[in-house]
């Protein structure tokens, strides 16, 4: 019998991994205390504002239960990748990224601050090209701003870089006489 073929001993509880299962947990039932608060208008048949809340609720919830059994059972990261330290650094970089989104997208409009998080994020991801990943940002960012604001008319943000887009696109549908 080779050492491949004998089974693994049992770990005990992981507690990393318990502790973001938990977190996952309190985040689920924090999204379903919120989406409890959402009013509903007795105008909406089946479809209402509150249907993709409870969607993403209830995947947060099985993905808890599934990470908390997982860390129950002795974790899911090998004992190899425990053995990684941490890196702050790059830590720090996407920390940063997400308090800058949450800082700048009132004064700024929602696809600045995107922009400006996912450079961040990137960088700290180990991205060491900044003009690209401003490039792929500002599409991305646009295509999520306009696929909320114009395809479902929900406002999250409009700032200098959304006026611009919008007076381009006004200006080039003029030009055609849409």
């Amino acid at each position: 019998m080779s050492v491949h073929d004998e089974p693994a001993a049992p770990r005990g509880v992981a507690m990393p991994e318990l502790l973001i299962g938990l977190g996952m947990l309190a985040a689920a039932g924090a999204v379903l205390w919120q989406t409890l608060a959402i009013p509903v208008s007795p105008l909406y048949s089946k479809v209402g504002p509150t249907v993709f809340p409870y969607i993403t609720t209830g995947g947060m919830l099985v993905l808890a239960l599934l990470l908390i059994k997982a860390a129950v059972q002795g974790g899911w990261q090998p004992d190899d990748e425990k053995e990684t330290p941490t890196d702050w650094k790059s830590m720090g970089f996407v920390a940063a990224g997400l308090v800058a989104n949450m800082l700048l997208i009132g004064s700024l409009g929602f696809t600045a601050a995107s922009v400006i998080m996912f450079v961040l994020v990137c960088y700290g991801f180990g991205s060491r090209h900044p003009l690209r990943d401003l490039g792929m940002g500002l599409v991305l960012s646009l295509a999520a701003y306009f696929g909320f604001a114009k395809a479902l008319g929900v406002n999250i943000g409009a700032g200098f870089v959304e006026d611009f887009a919008n007076g381009a696109i006004a200006t080039v549908t003029s030009w055609f006489g849409a």
